[in-house]
């Protein structure tokens, strides 16, 4: 039982964790949007995104934790995001100043011709996009109703971000995995606050799914302009609400990469 309390706190521990780097990029972006304002280089601004990568690779490691704490179900999602935090984590070390900016790192390999390498750091990136799409898609499920079908919740969430980007391999491992996926009352035990509180979980989800969605929709925007994807199902016009996600029409033609790493 004092293990079980020390798990629901060390989760809601790391949720509001996550909730913390997800503001925290938002006050850097918003810095840096206020540092380089120019109105004489207006035109220049759609191109001069700025996407801390310390921030983000935190994010990205709070989906880690929470995989770890849901078990070995969902071992093929946390092996491909943990193997992508490392590539860019080593691609940022090489450079920390230039590469504090996660598009500098997708500009030069588009300069380079390497982006679309099995081994680049932009795929790496593109893919744990990919993971965030279905993480924040899950999490709006759990947010909306918590009485959810955890089974239909992840296979929801996956059907709507990964699935479309999986070759057979992956979705044949990801149909097991779904089938070994915590009850609801498990799911809810490992997100929950140390006092137990659904509401002040509901608030936590809604919270880091508010902060998350526009990050990602700016990701898949900057994605599509340096064409490391192409007609992405994840990307929307608007982001505003996440069943808008859930809603629209999943195309796949002009697929540059359908398989996982």
């Amino acid at each position: 039982m004092k293990r079980r309390r020390e798990t629901e706190k060390q989760s809601s521990s790391e949720l509001r964790s996550a909730i913390e780097e997800l503001s925290l990029l938002a006050v850097m972006k918003l810095k840096h949007h206020h540092h380089h304002h120019d109105p004489v280089a207006a035109n220049h601004q759609q191109n001069d995104t700025h996407l801390p990568i310390k921030p983000f690779l935190a994010l990205c490691n709070f989906l880690l934790h929470l995989l770890d704490k849901i078990g070995p179900t969902m071992v093929v999602l946390r092996q491909d995001i943990s193997r992508n935090i490392q590539r860019l984590e080593k691609m940022q070390e090489s450079d920390p100043k230039l590469y504090s900016n996660v598009v500098e790192i997708l500009k030069k390999e588009a300069n380079e011709g390497t982006s679309r390498k099995v081994t680049s750091s932009s795929k790496a990136f593109l893919w744990l996009t990919r993971s965030l799409d279905f993480t924040v898609n899950l999490m709006t499920l759990i947010e909306q109703d918590s009485a959810v079908n955890m089974e239909e919740a992840v296979e929801e969430a996956y059907e709507s971000t990964l699935k479309p980007w999986h070759g057979w391999i992956s979705s044949t491992a990801y149909r097991v995995a779904r089938k070994l996926v915590p009850d609801n009352k498990t799911m809810l035990e490992i997100l929950l606050s140390e006092a137990k509180d659904e509401e002040m979980l509901k608030d936590d989800l809604k919270t880091f799914t508010t902060l998350l969605i526009p990050l990602l929709d700016e990701i898949h925007s900057v994605l599509v302009r340096l064409l490391l994807t192409s007609n992405d199902p994840a990307i929307l016009e608007n982001w505003t609400f996440a069943k808008e996600y859930f809603s629209c029409k999943m195309v796949t033609n002009g697929l540059l990469w359908p398989t996982s790493n």
